[in-house]
């Protein structure tokens, strides 16, 4: 295989409210952690183990602001994007490194109901349902009087 991919999905609840930082020229980013658990049973000593691993979550401009409005600390989300990591210096001048998931899709998980919202009861829509949604067939729009069988 010639090409290489980096692609990371993630399934997890947020660890924190979605941190904004406004730039001058209209662009923004939001920050926020995910936590992902993998559970499993110690054969020896039969205990359930669950491990969490913790995410950082990097999402940009008009996707950031929708997080912002609509992700809570808890919230189950699924998440879409690529590794990039990050050199910088701390006060001290040491170099450091942090590893992030640049997000490029997401989907809210979370129906609205649990995420704080009472009056409203449904989940938010998945993108498929949402692709679903706007390639079906209007009624409206078919012609009874075609002979076409399609």
């Amino acid at each position: 295989m010639s090409g290489t991919i980096n692609k990371v999905i993630l399934i997890g609840h947020t660890g924190t409210e979605v941190k904004m930082h406004y730039f001058e020229g209209g662009g923004s980013v939001g920050n926020f952690s995910l936590a992902t658990n993998e559970s499993y049973t110690n054969r020896t000593t039969g205990e359930k183990v669950t491990n969490t691993e913790w995410h950082n979550i990097v999402v940009r401009n008009k996707a950031a602001e929708i997080c912002e409005k609509y992700l809570k600390k808890g919230d189950k989300v699924y998440i879409e994007g690529r590794l990039k990591t990050r050199k910088w210096q701390d006060d001290k001048g040491v170099d450091r490194y942090t590893t992030e998931i640049q997000c490029s899709e997401f989907t809210f998980l979370t129906p609205k109901a649990e995420a704080g919202n009472s009056t409203v009861q449904t989940p938010v829509a998945t993108k498929q349902e949402a692709v679903k949604e706007i390639s079906k067939p209007q009624d409206s729009i078919t012609d009874e009087s075609s002979d076409l069988p399609f």
